[in-house]
């Protein structure tokens, strides 16, 4: 696992790099701080004339420029009314050009009124802990090494932005779970993996096998799971339970570790990159552990849904009919519908232990990236007051959510001659929305939050992230959790 760059934090203000010594310098100006009166910043007062740029252009556009001793810095200037999601934004492409000579460390300056140092600070800081992080790479070119040191000026944190290190983590994690090639990460070695972070987490563990699964009448999930023949796919189910507790939450997570779409078979172009279908597992899995990092003072139970959808003479085909756990009959539609199938049983079992709500995370449907593109996600739930919040806990984190109405008129399109409800259509539209009213169904009366991650990978990196994959959905869970407890 991943371990953070060193926090080492003073008062006092930027006063240059020691005489002959090349470095790495983020300067952020905290809006309305005057950037001629900031010591140093000569420099780039003349690369601005030189661009023809007004210091307000740092607002929008991070120049980097070269210092003595061949020191490289990034000056931009940030303002603290702007969205969550353009200050992560713009940090992250000042950062950018200091993090690609990957430097051992590099040194963020913020200037600026007391009372926004410590905030334009914390966000600097929490985008360099996200993509100075070491993620998985296979090139046998010499591997460059992660960022070890951030010396933070003129501010010091209360607690060393512990929350932002917490929800760095949990990011850090999903990304490198969820970048691990197919061959690397089967159900079997995600298992594996999953119970040794159990255990150095001091999380309860239980894995619900197929044997298990077959006892308890999972016919849902069971029926994804005939395509692998090592039967190695499984619901683990992990409970974090402080002694103090502030109410009872689920999280549950899709960990489809590799989708060929069945029977129903993906074309080349959308099967690429389909081992990121575990994606809504890692996510539950980062946010388990920025609330563990937090001592949240909440009971979760994390349920993750692991399995693969593969073509096998046992896979599930068009037309079966599939009694699932809570006894509801599903005509198979299509293969490639596997999400809600294994999701459908997961959510039953999360839904029996009557938590205040369930929240689930998955990469679930094309028609939400129609809908929305990869840049944001959308959100579906029962309740309306439980969208608003995750709305809410999305701004404040750069996390950007949509939410869709989930009408019930949208069950017409899901009727079934043969059995009591049909896995999806074949048409296509709506399908977002037809995915959520089929996984409705299966958490009783519960508060039920759906996150369909669109914009899990955003090609050239998104918010903070300047990684294709951008473990998208840990910052807006744990948002979403400190909000409804309060």
């Amino acid at each position: 696992m991943n371990i953070l760059a060193e926090l080492v934090e003073t008062k006092k203000d930027f006063t240059g790099l020691k005489k002959g010594l090349a470095g790495h310098v983020l300067h952020v100006v905290a809006k309305g701080a005057a950037l001629e009166k900031i010591p140093g910043s000569a420099r780039i007062l003349a690369v601005l004339k030189r661009k023809d740029m007004k210091p307000e252009a740092l607002a929008k556009s991070p120049v980097t420029c070269e210092a003595e001793a061949g020191a490289l810095e990034s000056w931009l200037v940030l303002d603290s009314k702007a969205s969550v999601f353009d200050q992560h934004s713009l940090l992250r492409k000042a950062l950018l050009p200091l993090l690609e000579e990957h430097p051992s460390e590099i040194d963020i300056a913020v200037y600026g009124a007391a009372s926004l140092r410590l905030q334009v600070a914390e966000a600097a800081v929490y985008v360099a802990w996200l993509n100075g992080a070491a993620l998985p790479d296979y090139k046998t070119k010499k591997k460059a090494k992660p960022l070890a040191r951030i010396r933070l000026h003129g501010c010091l944190s209360p607690d060393g932005f512990a929350r932002a290190r917490a929800l760095a983590e949990g990011n850090v994690m999903t990304r490198e779970l969820t970048m691990l090639p197919p061959n690397e990460l089967t159900p079997r070695s995600y298992r594996q993996r999953i119970a040794v972070l159990a255990r150095r987490e001091g999380w309860g563990i239980e894995e619900l096998d197929i044997k298990k699964l077959r006892k308890l009448k999972a016919g849902a999930f069971l029926a994804v799971a005939r395509g692998s023949q090592h039967e190695d796919a499984a619901i683990v189910h992990l409970s974090y339970a402080p002694k103090k507790t502030k109410g009872h939450y689920a999280l549950v997570g899709k960990g489809i570790c590799f989708d060929t779409g069945g029977h129903n078979l993906k074309p080349a172009r959308y099967m690429h990159n389909m081992h990121d279908d575990m994606n809504g597992s890692a996510v539950g899995l980062g946010l388990l552990l920025a609330a563990t990092r937090l001592k949240l003072p909440l009971r979760l139970d994390v349920w993750l849904a692991i399995a693969q959808n593969h073509l096998s003479p046992e896979a599930y085909t068009q037309n079966e009919v599939i009694t699932a756990l809570n006894g509801t009959t599903i005509e198979i539609v299509h293969t490639d519908a596997e999400g809600r199938m294994v999701l459908a049983d997961t959510l039953t079992l999360a839904a029996k232990a009557k938590p205040a709500a369930i929240l689930d995370f998955a990469t679930l449907t094309g028609s939400m990236a129609v809908a929305v593109g990869e840049r944001m996600s959308g959100v579906l739930a029962n309740r309306d007051e439980l969208a608003a919040t995750a709305v809410a806990a999305g701004a404040q984190c750069g996390e950007r959510v949509v939410a869709f109405p989930v009408p019930e008129d949208y069950d017409e399109a899901l009727e079934s001659k043969v059995a009591d409800v049909k896995q999806c259509t074949l048409d296509g539209e709506a399908d977002h929305i037809l995915a959520a009213r089929l996984l409705n169904r299966f958490v009783a009366d519960t508060p039920w939050l759906h996150v369909d991650l669109s914009a899990s990978r955003c090609k050239g990196g998104l918010g903070a992230v300047a990684s294709d994959i951008t473990g998208f959905g840990v910052g807006l869970g744990l948002g979403v959790l400190e909000r409804l407890a309060g």
